[in-house]
């Protein structure tokens, strides 16, 4: 009873910290925040105008003295700044008051970043008011959050597609046997999207543009019922506004290149796995998180590429920041006992 009336009132909170989005989680709450990465500056006064959702939709829209910029870059921070705001506006947000205490912070990280990239990732946190910064590597906090056995003496593995980066292991006693990190994710895609316009239809599109056209007739593999939609730019030639019909069949043809990237970095995994665990993977196969994951046609293209299993995470989008809740709701038995979790504290 003590320690539920305690969770009411923690303000500890694990972040997945992502290229395109963050998500919030609050210690005895759940997820709570999901909003993009994006934060609208002016130019002149050096100040921050909009975070989330509501500088996303200046992208590409503002005037010349405000900027809408993402201040991450393949999962890792490009502006150190611009993030501590980020991160502290997120902070202020989900506990809507002034905290008591500065919070415990859980984040996700890329598992290939830099030892001086994940510093910059922890005083980034530090600067926003954390009181201390835990930082878990992503393909291992998607995992837990997928509910995979990953403290189990067989073997368990994820790929996590987000915006910036894609992330593979292969997980077993609660360790990362083989790992991987590829800067080829969502961001990627929609610059496949954007590149393959200009170059078959003559057409100049935003990125917002490439992401909604992906998000509704995006695929990686034939559909039982092709797709259309009107997409609209400006003709590169003439300089005018210009609306083309384009299918399904199209954008995968344009994503197909970035798309053989990741299962590529997939099967290249697979025959860095150990004998011994890759007969394991044989009956558990492999489970599918991030945004990415969601492309029409992903499961089953990589079965068949990689002849195994292939399951989607049961909510993609979430595998992270639920991963990062619970290292959250253990941290108190960490600090009494060593565990697989131990070796993340920094």
């Amino acid at each position: 009873m003590f320690d539920y009336i305690f969770s009411l009132f923690s303000n500890d909170i694990g972040i997945d910290l992502g290229t395109a989005n963050t998500l919030v989680y609050v210690k005895g709450r759940g997820i709570i925040l999901r909003e993009p990465s994006v934060v609208a500056i002016d130019r002149d006064k050096k100040n921050v105008l909009a975070v989330g959702s509501e500088a996303k939709l200046m992208l590409g829209r503002t005037p010349s003295n405000i900027i809408a910029v993402r201040p991450l870059k393949n999962g890792v921070i490009a502006d150190f700044e611009v993030t501590q705001e980020m991160i502290k506006y997120f902070i202020r947000k989900v506990h809507n008051r002034r905290a008591l205490l500065h919070p415990r912070i859980v984040i996700g990280i890329p598992s290939g970043i830099t030892e001086v990239e994940k510093r910059a990732v922890q005083e980034s946190a530090e600067q926003a008011g954390a009181r201390e910064v835990y930082l878990i590597e992503e393909p291992m906090a998607a995992a837990i959050g997928s509910e995979l056995p990953v403290s189990d003496p067989h073997a368990s593995m994820i790929c996590d597609i987000g915006g910036g980066t894609s992330e593979m292991a292969v997980i077993s006693l609660g360790g990362m046997v083989v790992s991987k990190s590829v800067d080829v994710a969502g961001d990627e895609m929609d610059d496949c999207i954007v590149q393959y316009f200009r170059k078959k239809h003559n057409l100049i599109i935003g990125e917002s543009t490439a992401e909604e056209v992906k998000i509704k007739i995006g695929s990686v593999f034939p559909l039982k019922e092709e797709k259309t939609i009107e997409v609209k730019g400006r003709d590169q030639a003439k300089g005018l506004p210009k609306t083309i019909l384009v299918t399904s069949e199209e954008i995968r043809q344009a994503l197909m290149e970035t798309v053989r990237v990741i299962i590529d970095s997939i099967k290249q995994i697979l025959e860095e796995t150990p004998p011994e665990l890759s007969a394991d993977l044989i009956d558990r196969g492999l489970v599918l998180a991030g945004g990415g994951s969601l492309l029409r046609g992903f499961p089953e293209l990589l079965r068949q590429e990689v002849e195994l299993p292939v399951h989607r995470a049961p909510d993609p989008l979430s595998c992270v920041a639920l991963g990062c809740g619970k290292f959250l709701e253990e941290i108190d038995n960490i600090e009494r006992k060593s565990d697989f979790f131990g070796s993340y504290r920094r």
